[in-house]
């Protein structure tokens, strides 16, 4: 490889570093590939070692690149599609439903989950804890609210706690009609035990999907899905199937 310079801009070097860097994975790196160290990569675009970090940060943030212990760094690949659908008459946990049901607990929600469901504050309602995972790493995890109403024939005989619990309480909302969904995605951060389940560090960006599910002219459920920002890509509608990408593709592994 050449020796490439950065020329003078009005940007931070480390924001123009990073689209160079960008430009290299797209053309010369394969998904997987582990990069030069920071040495040789320094070197090889004339900046100093802390402005080459801050490129190589952003380009990890952006899901551009893994860092892995005892691996170095390596082109990580593209985002997962994840496709939300537009159905309005899909309960979570059906048949073709990717989540895996995990926990489910009988807590009072917070305050703002209590005003969508329209119930008291302080009163109990099922919360569902399940994940989901893609090519054995965990791209998201979701608490789904449901009050005691929206499952009556619910029994606590037969799952009394954990996955079968989960299991159950999913299955008791299928009996229900479901008029419509309604979805908002927004850009958060992981807390503490998000980061936890889905492998990553306090404060690392997160999308965050709030679904409600409206039945008999209520919220029934209210699901609060958390996703890997560096992993997935959030799609809508039926096929899910369109794609814009801003540069080359990257070549497969």
């Amino acid at each position: 490889m050449g020796t490439t310079q950065l020329e003078s801009v009005q940007e931070p070097k480390y924001w123009h570093l990073k689209t160079v860097l960008s430009e290299a994975l797209d053309s010369e790196f394969s998904v997987g590939e582990i990069l030069p160290n920071e040495r040789d990569l320094a070197a090889r675009f004339g900046v100093a070692r802390a402005t080459l970090r801050q490129a190589l940060e952003q380009l990890e943030l952006e899901g551009r690149l893994q860092r892995r212990r005892g691996v170095g760094t390596t082109v990580a690949p593209p985002r997962m599609g994840v496709s939300l659908g537009t159905g309005p008459h899909t309960w979570p946990g059906g048949p073709e439903d990717a989540w895996q049901p995990a926990d489910c607990t009988a807590a009072a929600p917070p305050a703002s989950v209590a005003d969508v469901l329209e119930a008291g504050r302080g009163e109990p309602v099922h919360i569902v804890r399940r994940s989901r995972v893609s090519h054995g790493r965990p791209v998201a995890s979701e608490l789904l609210y449901v009050p005691q109403p929206s499952v009556p024939e619910l029994s606590g005989i037969d799952a009394p706690s954990g996955a079968a619990r989960a299991r159950a309480v999913l299955r008791e909302l299928q009996r229900l009609e479901l008029e419509r969904r309604e979805n908002a995605v927004e850009l958060g951060s992981a807390g503490a035990e998000e980061a936890k389940e889905l492998d990553r560090l306090p404060g690392a960006p997160v999308l965050v999907v709030t679904t409600r599910f409206i039945a008999l002219g209520r919220t029934a459920a209210l699901s609060v899905a958390t996703y890997r920002a560096d992993t997935c890509r959030l799609t809508f509608g039926d096929s899910g199937s369109v794609e814009i990408h801003d540069g080359p593709q990257r070549k497969a592994s």
